[in-house]
């Protein structure tokens, strides 16, 4: 039978119960286009989750109702590629005949906040980072279906039919890589808040897991 004193002994030596410091994470939030990305991560800002996201670079023209520096940083061709040769993305990739990447320097100011730091990635540049920062908590937000998925697509009315269908045809391909993900959370088109409170519930978990490490970038 263990005394009192045994016990508080065992206590109070257990390493770093109490004493665990902050380490913010890195989300990558990714999944096909059509999926409600951009809305999501409104919506978890609405919801009062506070984090630091990263903005994502890309050549593809702005669309009417994009904001620089908030949905994207819209660069000519030419200084993407300047960047390429420079080494200054962490991850990039060409789709759609058009470059996306993330800038380092936007990932090391967001690190530095102290915050947990989103990511809005296509699923190719969520591989990317994967390999380079392996506990990243990575999610796929995917549709209710696929029909859902064309639905969505059609009606942004923003390219032409023949690009249309290069999207939809690289959306479904993209599903196809779910199972790379550590996560998958089901984004239904009328019920946007039951993913919100998924995305969260996940982060929170990661946050108590006893097994996770400082996030090193």
């Amino acid at each position: 039978m263990h005394s009192q004193t045994e016990s508080q002994e065992t206590i109070t030596t257990t390493p770093d119960l109490y004493n665990r410091p902050w380490s913010p994470l890195l989300v990558v939030i990714s999944g096909p286009s059509g999926a409600g990305k951009d809305t999501l991560l409104q919506r978890l800002k609405d919801h009062g989750y506070d984090f630091s996201f990263v903005v994502t670079m890309t050549t593809r023209p702005k669309r009417e109702n994009e904001v620089e520096g908030k949905d994207y940083f819209f660069v000519p061709m030419a200084h993407f590629t300047q960047m390429i040769a420079d080494d200054e993305f962490l991850e990039y990739s060409r789709v759609y005949g058009d470059y996306k990447g993330i800038p380092k320097a936007q990932v090391r100011r967001a690190w530095d906040s102290g915050k947990d730091v989103l990511m809005r990635i296509d699923v190719q540049g969520a591989a990317k980072v994967r390999a380079i920062v392996p506990d990243a908590v990575t999610i796929f937000l995917a549709p209710e279906s696929e029909a859902e998925l064309v639905h969505r697509l059609v009606e942004r009315h923003t390219e032409t039919p023949d690009a249309l269908e290069r999207r939809i045809a690289t959306a479904r391909e993209e599903m196809t890589r779910l199972c790379e993900f550590g996560y998958v959370v089901v984004n239904p088109s009328n019920h946007i808040d039951a993913a919100v409170e998924k995305i969260i519930s996940i982060i929170s978990a990661e946050h108590c897991r006893v097994d996770r490490h400082p996030t090193c970038l």
